[in-house]
C-alpha cells in the first residue's frame, strides 16, 4: 500500500514538474517571440518622446496602452535581465516599422535620439545667421541677446562676432540651444583658421589670423566660382602690398547694412563708412561674412601674378586685368554685354 502511495505521489510530482516546465517553456518561448515581434503594424515610422525620469514600468504600461506590445510584463522582464536597459535617456526617438521591443529599448538606453540638422551657409553674415537660428523650430531660442552679450558668452576676443562661425551642417537633438550651436561653429572656425594659418604662404600682408579671416570673408562674397578664389586673393594681396585701396563692393554693401535694397549706387561708393574700401585704406575693421575653408585657404595662399583689377563678366566669373586702362575697357565691354 505504501508503495502505491509513493508511486502515486511521484506521478503527481512528476506531473506538477511537467506542468511547471511546460508553463515556463511556453512563457519563455512567448518572451523570445515578444522580443522579435515588430511593434508597429504600419509602414510609417512615428516619433516617441521619453521624458526625464521615465522608468521601465511606466514605459511598459504606456506601450501596452498604445497597442505596441502584447505584454508589459515581458518588457519589465527584459529590463530586469538586462540592467543597462533600465537607464532610459530622455529625448525623441523614431519607432520604425521594423523596430522590436528589444531594438527599441536598446535605442533608448543608448540615447540614439533623433538628430536634426542646421546648415550655416557660406557667405551669410552673422545677423542673417542669428535670425535663421531664432526661426528654426527645432532649436531652443535662447538668442535674445545683443551681439556684445553673445561675444562675451562665446569668449570671442575680437571686436565683433562677425565671421567667426564656420559654415557647415551641424547635427543636434531637439531642444538643443542656439548658443550651443554657435559655440560649436565658433570652435570649428578657430580650428580651421589655425590649421590654414599654420600652412600659409610666406610674406603675406596680414598681421594676424584675424586679418586673414577678414580677407577670406571678402573673397567669399566676391565670387562663387571656386577656381577664382586664389586669383581674387592674389589681386587683393597685391593691392594691399602696393598701398592701393581694395575697392570691393561687398564691403560697401556690408557697411550700408540692412537698408541696402540690392542696388549699389555711386552715392554708396562715395559715402564714408568703416567698410567702404573705396574710401578707407587697407582692410575693413571686421569680416563681412562667414567664409568657408576654401576662401580662408585662398586668402592665405593667393595665386601669384601681376593682375590688380577684376570685373564680373555676368556669367558668374570675372575678367582679370593688369592695368587700369585694360580694366576700364573690360568694364565697358561687360557692362554693354549685360
Amino acid at each position: 500500500m505504501n508503495l502505491i502511495k509513493i508511486f502515486n505521489t511521484r506521478i503527481i510530482i512528476g506531473c506538477l514538474v511537467l506542468v511547471v516546465f511546460l508553463f515556463v517553456a511556453w512563457h519563455w518561448l512567448s518572451y523570445k517571440a515578444f522580443l522579435q515581434k515588430p511593434m508597429l503594424n504600419q509602414p510609417d515610422k512615428i516619433v516617441i518622446t521619453i521624458k526625464s525620469g521615465t522608468g521601465v514600468n511606466s514605459l511598459a504600461a504606456n506601450w501596452y496602452q498604445q497597442g505596441w506590445i502584447e505584454s508589459p510584463y515581458y518588457l519589465r522582464l527584459l529590463a530586469w535581465l538586462e540592467p543597462d536597459f533600465k537607464l532610459l535617456k530622455q529625448g525623441e526617438y523614431h519607432l520604425k516599422s521594423d523596430d522590436t521591443p528589444l531594438t527599441m529599448l536598446e535605442k533608448i538606453a543608448q540615447g540614439k535620439v533623433i538628430q536634426y540638422s542646421f546648415t550655416i551657409v557660406e557667405g551669410m553674415n552673422s545677423f542673417q545667421l542669428l535670425d535663421a537660428i531664432q526661426q528654426f523650430e527645432n532649436l531652443k531660442n535662447d538668442l535674445e541677446l545683443n551681439p556684445l552679450q553673445l561675444q562675451q558668452i562665446l569668449g570671442i576676443e575680437s571686436s565683433s562676432i562677425e565671421g567667426w562661425f564656420y559654415p557647415d551642417t551641424y547635427h543636434f537633438s531637439k531642444g538643443a540651444s542656439g548658443i550651443s550651436l554657435l559655440k560649436r561653429a565658433y570652435q570649428k572656425m578657430q580650428t580651421v583658421l589655425s590649421e590654414e594659418w599654420d600652412s600659409r604662404a610666406v610674406g603675406l600682408p596680414y598681421a594676424n589670423p584675424y586679418e586673414a579671416l577678414i580677407m577670406a570673408s571678402i573673397i567669399e562674397k566676391e565670387t562663387g566660382v571656386p577656381s577664382e578664389r586664389g586669383q581674387i586673393a592674389g589681386v587683393f594681396v597685391r593691392r594691399l602690398e602696393k598701398k592701393m585701396r581694395l575697392q570691393t563692393d561687398p564691403t560697401v554693401i556690408y557697411g550700408i547694412g540692412p537698408t541696402f535694397d540690392g542696388d549699389i549706387t555711386y552715392k554708396h561708393l562715395r559715402t564714408l563708412t568703416p567698410y567702404n574700401t573705396y574710401k578707407i585704406k587697407g582692410l575693413p575693421p571686421t569680416p563681412i561674412a562667414l567664409p568657408g575653408r576654401e576662401s580662408i585657404h585662398a586668402a592665405l595662399n593667393p595665386v601669384p601674378g601681376d593682375t590688380l583689377y577684376f570685373v564680373a563678366t555676368g556669367d558668374g566669373g570675372h575678367y582679370f586685368s593688369k592695368t587700369l586702362e585694360e580694366h576700364n575697357k573690360a568694364v565697358k565691354r561687360y557692362l554693354l554685354k549685360r
